[in-house]
């Protein structure tokens, strides 16, 4: 999400598209606990109309990442140290064996597609785009992770990811960090390609660490 509401949306429902948008602006940080925002703002600044916003936010709310507040709107919901504590856990449960039973069954036409998918979150870490890289990055590690063919599974580590709160990208962008994190997909690719199941399991549990220690902030 931009100050002015410049945003690229694709060809999904509108209501999808601003669960999106503001999905990635909660996990950057740029939506913090505490602040309030109502439908109607939200969706001026993004140039729709409140119906669509409000029909995410409520989404957001069932999914018990923001509750409303009456006559005023809605706000995150709150995320101390032992809640990201928790959640890095399950990830690390249930993200790193389910990668590597994706990983089994990726093909050729697969590690294709998340090559381009690497692709894009190396742009997005050269030109500094922090809400392109994360949008690319959730895309990489969800599409990799459908191929285990457990829709619950990819919903529940889906959930988590999203309610990982990472601050500070702005500043690993601008000192160029960025490029680093984003070189591990290939990484992770390359693991992948050669069946090196021991390497992929390491890059992984590397992976999810930055999103801890590094980037999550209480």
């Amino acid at each position: 999400m931009t100050e002015n509401g410049a945003v690229r949306l694709r060809h999904t429902s509108l209501r999808d598209q601003v669960l999106e948008v503001v999905r990635q602006a909660m996990v950057s940080g740029e939506i913090r606990p505490g602040d309030i925002y109502s439908a109607a703002a939200l969706a001026t600044r993004l140039g729709v109309s409140s119906s669509p916003v409000r029909e995410a936010l409520l989404t957001l709310v069932n999914q018990g990442l923001m509750e409303p507040v009456r006559n005023r709107g809605y706000r995150v919901v709150a995320m101390e140290e032992q809640d990201l504590d928790e959640i890095y856990e399950m990830r690390q449960l249930l993200e790193v064996p389910g990668t590597l039973s994706a990983a089994a069954k990726a093909g050729p036409a697969d590690l294709e597609r998340l090559g381009d998918l690497a692709g894009e979150i190396e742009r997005a870490a050269r030109a500094g785009d922090v809400a392109s890289f994360l949008d690319a990055d959730r895309r990489f590690h969800l599409a990799l992770l459908s191929l285990a063919g457990n829709r619950r599974l990819l919903e529940s580590i889906a959930n988590l990811r999203d309610q990982t709160r990472l601050y500070g990208l702005e500043k690993l962008a601008e000192s160029g960090r960025l490029t680093g994190a984003a070189g591990e997909h290939r990484e992770i690719l390359a693991a992948i390609a050669a069946q090196d199941w021991d390497a992929l399991e390491n890059l992984m549990h590397t992976h999810l660490r930055h999103t801890r220690a590094d980037w999550a902030a209480g």
